[in-house]
């Protein structure tokens, strides 16, 4: 452990989560904008469904560790709902089941500290031609929009009566004209531009959230603040969506 402590982010779920780091992934993009304000771990576990991460939430969250998450990401839901196929040796798990599970993996991790707090991320929807096309008819006919829908809506409710904050991937991702073909490498992992959608929708949250202290990168203190100013040769209008986090530190300051 090295100082000084910072607030504690953990992203909990399946492969969502594990490719989240990669490049352009939404868990890159939250890594950026907190990096002098907040460590974020993954544990993504990539083909687990919410049985499985039920097994090990105790290993993963003990209750008396020393330290605790401020917050955890947990998404879980996308293998859930996948139908059963003759090649697969993992059981589909029943939408009660997937219901059951996620309580409990809230109320656990709701009980680690009076500070941690909890987001859960529906199930996203599904590209059908592309997971033809990138991975197999099998997997194509097993994956399907309805499935991914109620479970998506299952979620959803389920938080409501936990009182957990949760974030509709399913309908943030499809209100994108192009997110058939745009949000999808092989018809379920995300690209770069369905990550970005994540990420708003995360930020969102923890903007609007009725949480003391606030964990949204713009209240948050900076680790060794110190004034900075724009290099002259960056332009200051190109941001993305997301915002330009750390500007260039001014050339007469140490590296």
């Amino acid at each position: 452990m090295v100082g000084p402590a910072r607030p504690l982010f953990v992203l909990f779920g399946s492969s969502i989560v594990q490719f989240s780091f990669g490049d352009g992934g939404w868990g890159s993009i939250l890594a950026n904008l907190y990096s002098r304000q907040a460590d974020i771990l993954v544990r993504g576990y990539a083909g687990w469904n919410s049985r499985q991460a039920l097994q090990v939430l105790h290993h993963l969250f003990p209750k008396d560790s020393p330290i605790q998450p401020s917050l955890v990401i947990v998404y879980f839901g996308g293998n859930d709902s996948v139908l059963p196929f003759p090649s697969s040796k993992k059981p589909c798990v029943p939408l009660s089941e997937y219901v059951e599970n996620m309580k409990k993996i809230a109320i656990h991790l709701k009980s680690l500290s009076e500070k941690t707090r909890v987001i859960f991320l529906t199930a996203p929807p599904v590209s059908y031609d592309l997971i033809k096309e990138k991975l197999s008819l099998e997997q194509a006919e097993c994956r399907t929009l309805e499935s991914c829908r109620k479970y998506a809506e299952a979620c959803k409710e389920l938080c409501k009566k936990i009182d957990v904050k949760c974030i509709d991937v399913w309908s943030a991702i499809q209100k994108r004209d192009d997110w058939l073909t745009s949000c999808f490498t092989d018809g379920v992992h995300l690209t770069a531009e369905g990550s970005e959608i994540v990420a708003e929708e995360i930020l969102k949250v923890l903007e609007e959230a009725d949480w003391e202290p606030s964990l949204h990168w713009k209240t948050l203190p900076i680790e060794f603040d110190i004034p900075i100013e724009l290099s002259p040769k960056r332009d200051k209008k190109k941001k993305n969506r997301l915002g330009n986090r750390w500007p260039l530190l001014d050339s007469n300051l140490p590296q």
